[in-house]
């Protein structure tokens, strides 16, 4: 067994009990660990310089074998009830971790260093073996980089065990199927097999910072991107995926923090990550400038396809997956905050891309109706991205990050309420969804419409203006915004039928109230009165 790379004196890949594999590559750079992997025949180089690699099965998370051993630490402390924490058998986790060593045997592993979270008061060090150098590319890009000072001296806290080539048997290894992502909060060590997306790695350890920032260190843990102005004025943007997170935090006018998962302390806010990850269907130079620029060498693209007979990616082919994505470094955007941290949030944006063409591209928030649409954590599916959706569904996910949330939801919400009174944050509801009608009759929200809401809620040009409340969800809409149709500002006024507009209303409303029943019991009078009206005229 040979050892290549930089590493710290005292380490060996045979502390890992891989003795025995061909090779170990330690930190390799992005430009070795894509020659790795042309090599190996699992990727090739776009036009752009960005390397291509395909996921294999899975396209996307499984949160259905996203497992957390339940253990003395995490059986009175993992919200278990949620739909997402399913328990992992504590005995099953040394056998699973053997029979994954032995199937490295005489093969070539990727060993890495890396750093979660910016602000050093709470950086939690990572060290990631993989099976496939692209893997390990994904966390160079993805997590902060240490120096090679820092490498010298090393020392990780958790071990990220990635293997997709292994395929456990859910007989033996007391899994769901053949693929799974474990979490071990006592060994300190996630196992990911069966599966080659790339996603698994950094969600193991965002649901690991969920789990200790706020419980150990008084610290709010958010799915949310995150920039700042020129005055230092801090803006944070949740959202689930598709509505528009990474897109609208990557304004040219503002120095981006982080497009995806942050923690906030008393000082400020800062990113757990060093790079974005963000989806790439449908890209276009014009719509997207910063991420469409930072597709380029030491990029990783992931299961895209190109026109026929050239390496140029065709972004508007989902033959693969609706879900396309492209990893890079978080410097490969220009403008960026360096460290990536910032002040007490300003503004918050909540963002939802409401199919249905419901609710108003934009409205204020009382501190009620912010903890309500906290908990709920709304948006909509549209039809033709998943099999068997003809139609537009609706998606609720508590704290717009429920599948990461090893805590009860209840805990996040509270402690962003605290936040959010304690600094009086302007809260804002923006649909980047439909208007005019549901989806496959209205349109789409423009995207210049949307950025023209969001900086004129940055700038102040909402606070003045007129409001006139939603009669069903009871949002404050403005009734004018600068460089936006003033039409377009109340939702109802879009629709043809106004009377159809009344019954969709009510319909989501319904919606609404059915999924926040699951935490009515946990939620004071205020949360609760912030809630839809079912059976008003809007």
């Amino acid at each position: 067994m040979e050892e290549f790379g930089k590493r710290s004196k005292d380490t060996s890949i045979a502390d890992y009990g891989l003795g025995d594999v061909k090779a170990a590559y330690w930190n390799l750079d992005p430009a070795e660990l894509t020659e790795d992997t042309i090599l190996n025949g699992q990727g090739f180089l776009t036009d752009t310089g960005a390397l291509a690699i395909d996921t294999g099965e899975f396209t996307g998370r499984s949160p259905k074998d996203k497992l957390i051993v339940k253990d003395a630490q995490t059986e009175n402390t993992i919200w278990w009830e949620g739909s997402f924490n399913n328990a992992f058998d504590p005995d099953k986790v040394e056998p699973l971790i053997a029979k994954m060593k032995a199937y490295l045997k005489d093969k070539e592993v990727y060993a890495r260093d890396c750093i979660a979270c910016a602000d050093p008061t709470y950086k939690l060090n990572i060290r990631v073996i993989t099976e496939y150098p692209w893997s390990n590319m994904f966390a160079h890009n993805m997590f902060l980089r240490p120096s090679d000072e820092e490498i010298e001296n090393f020392n990780p806290e958790w071990t990220i065990l990635c293997v997709p080539g292994f395929m456990a048997n859910p007989e033996e290894d007391g899994t769901r199927q053949h693929n799974f992502s474990i979490l071990d909060f006592t060994r300190k060590v996630a196992l990911i097999g069966g599966s080659g997306y790339t996603g698994e790695i950094k969600k193991g350890i965002f649901t690991v910072l969920n789990y200790v920032l706020p419980q150990d260190k008084g610290v709010l843990s958010m799915h949310c991107s995150a920039n700042t102005g020129a005055n230092g004025d801090t803006a944070v943007f949740f959202g689930l995926s598709g509505t528009g997170k990474t897109t609208l935090s990557a304004d040219p006018n503002r120095q981006l923090i982080g497009d995806d998962e942050h923690g906030w302390t008393d000082k400020g806010i800062f990113n757990f990550e060093g790079g974005c990850y963000a989806k790439c269907i449908d890209l276009t130079e014009e719509k997207e400038p910063q991420i469409w620029k930072a597709i380029k060498f030491g990029a990783l693209l992931e299961n895209i396809d190109t026109y026929p007979g050239t390496s140029t990616v065709d972004f508007e082919s989902s033959e693969k997956t609706e879900n396309t994505r492209v990893s890079y470094p978080i410097h490969h955007i220009d403008n960026i905050a360096q460290p990536s941290m910032g002040g007490i949030p300003k503004n918050i944006f909540f963002l939802t891309a409401d199919a249905f063409g419901v609710l108003p591209p934009i409205s204020k928030l009382t501190p009620g109706q912010a903890m309500y649409h906290f908990i709920s954590g709304y948006t909509a599916k549209v039809a033709g991205t998943e099999a068997g959706v003809t139609e537009p569904q609706t998606t609720f996910s508590a704290c717009f990050g429920a599948p990461f949330l090893p805590l009860h939801p209840t805990k996040y919400a509270e402690m962003l309420g605290e936040k959010m009174k304690q600094h009086n944050v302007n809260i804002w509801l923006i649909n980047t969804g439909w208007s005019g009608g549901e989806y496959g009759v209205g349109s789409r929200i423009k995207l210049l419409y949307t950025r023209a809401m969001i900086t004129a809620a940055l700038n102040g040009a909402l606070d003045n203006v007129e409001y006139v409340t939603h009669e069903v969800f009871g949002l404050n809409m403005p009734t004018s915004c600068p460089d936006v149709s003033s039409e377009i500002l109340n939702p109802k006024h879009t629709w043809e039928d106004k009377s159809a507009y009344d019954q969709k209303a009510n319909n989501l409303a319904k919606a609404f109230v059915k999924n926040f029943s699951e935490f009515e019991s946990f939620a004071n009078d205020e949360i609760m009165a912030a809630g839809p009206t079912v059976g008003a005229t809007a």
